[in-house]
């Protein structure tokens, strides 16, 4: 159900689904479909869910993936694969993790970027050995939210994303982080970006 629910929210929009086409493109009755989700909202949430779920598996892949040799190469790692799902997950350009629906449709208390820029952290901490989670969550908020509206900004222009959106998307999150987490950032980092601006 949640296959059909993906295909049908690209074809006709979260206001154009409902239960009575999501049971017709399942191939299922009804009264099934209520059996397991009282109204639509309740589906797109089960399908962010796994949607957020997929996207972490696909950054924890790459960040164990040996490749990656500091905390920017996470970030990047998470832009990439935020605009892979977008061009590969069906329904994910449409619904993203769900702010079409309801902003805090992943956790009733906090905005679904949020929830997102807090998992980042997680991972970057597990991951870098960051020091200061606070200041990097808060970064990350804001990195999210600017990520967020330059890419659907890229996807707007272009079916597959505007290639020049989606690079000025990484070089603008890229110049604020550095600017933000300095302190935290290792010294690799460091004269990664000092070579950048020569």
């Amino acid at each position: 159900m949640l296959d059909a629910c993906a295909e049908l929210v690209d074809e006709v929009g979260y206001e154009g689904l409902t239960t009575t086409l999501l049971a017709e493109r399942a191939g299922v009755a009804i009264g099934s479909v209520y059996q397991f989700f009282p109204d639509k909202r309740a589906i797109v949430q089960a399908l962010t869910l796994r949607n957020l779920e997929a996207y972490l598996l696909r950054l924890s892949d790459r960040l164990t993936g040996g490749d990656l040799t500091d905390w920017w190469d996470g970030v990047d790692a998470g832009i990439d694969e935020y605009i892979s799902m977008h061009r590969e997950v069906p329904g994910f350009r449409t619904l993203h993790f769900g702010d079409i629906v309801d902003v805090h449709l992943l956790d009733e208390d906090r905005d679904n970027n949020g929830v997102i820029a807090e998992q980042l952290t997680q991972v970057l901490v597990d991951r870098f050995g960051i020091g200061d989670q606070v200041r990097l969550r808060f970064a990350l908020e804001i990195a999210v939210e600017a990520a967020d509206a330059l890419i659907k900004m890229a996807f707007r222009r272009v079916p597959e994303g505007d290639e020049r959106v989606l690079a000025e998307a990484k070089s603008l999150i890229r110049e604020y982080l550095f600017a933000h987490v300095d302190a935290d950032r290792p010294a690799t980092a460091k004269v990664t970006q000092k070579a950048g601006k020569s």
